[in-house]
């Protein structure tokens, strides 16, 4: 009599993780078509927000496609944030060049990025946190405020409305962005000292004495 068949991984060489990648590969492109001519350029503006957007579809294809399909890989799962954290750094450092977003925007918000993505890996030992709702509506105001400013429509008669739709969304987003993540630093620290390594760790040490 023959166990159960061990489930197979799936293949890190899957559509899933070829969106990603392709994340990655918009990543430089958005920055040089904002960049162009010093942001200056309405052309280029119109083509960066597009490449955005499209960069921004791929990030909830590719997680529809890897649950439904069963395509879940350990690539996927570190790749993935980092592809997210890298076209949003890209985004939120290139509107702060060329004086759209102010610096300390920037910081407060890729600091709070980096540092709960870098928290995650940290306590993965003691299991998975996936992301919340909290998380997705961050994602989507975040979205929303870089394409509105990314847009080259701050000239007459539009600046007036777009500046005040563009920077409303914005602060609504950092507002979430930093509520999000003392949520995720409550959780994770709640997680390390709750898991059941940590449990067993209490545990080896009480045996010990100490």
């Amino acid at each position: 009599m023959t166990g159960p068949t061990p489930a197979v991984a799936p293949s890190p060489w899957n559509i899933a993780n070829a969106l990603t990648m392709l994340r990655l590969v918009l990543v430089p492109v958005f920055g040089w078509l904002l960049l162009a001519d010093g942001g200056s350029n309405p052309a280029y503006r119109y083509l960066a927000a597009a490449t955005f957007a499209a960069a921004m579809i791929t990030d909830r294809v590719d997680g529809n496609i890897a649950r439904s399909r069963g395509l879940i890989t350990k690539f996927g799962q570190i790749a993935d944030p980092i592809a997210d954290k890298t076209l949003m750094t890209m985004a939120f450092v290139g509107l702060s060049m060329i004086g759209v977003i102010w610096w300390w925007v920037t910081v407060v918000v890729l600091v709070r990025e980096w540092g709960i993505t870098l928290m995650r890996f940290l306590v993965i030992r003691h299991g998975v946190m996936p992301a919340g709702r909290g998380g997705k509506i961050k994602t989507g105001f975040q979205t929303g405020a870089i394409i509105t400013l990314s847009l080259p429509l701050f000239t007459w008669p539009f600046t007036t409305f777009w500046e005040l739709c563009g920077y409303a969304v914005l602060a609504i987003a950092v507002a979430i962005t930093v509520f999000t993540g003392y949520e995720i630093f409550r959780d994770a620290l709640r997680l390390r000292s709750t898991s059941e390594r940590a449990q067993r760790k209490r545990a080896a040490r009480e045996r010990r004495g100490f």
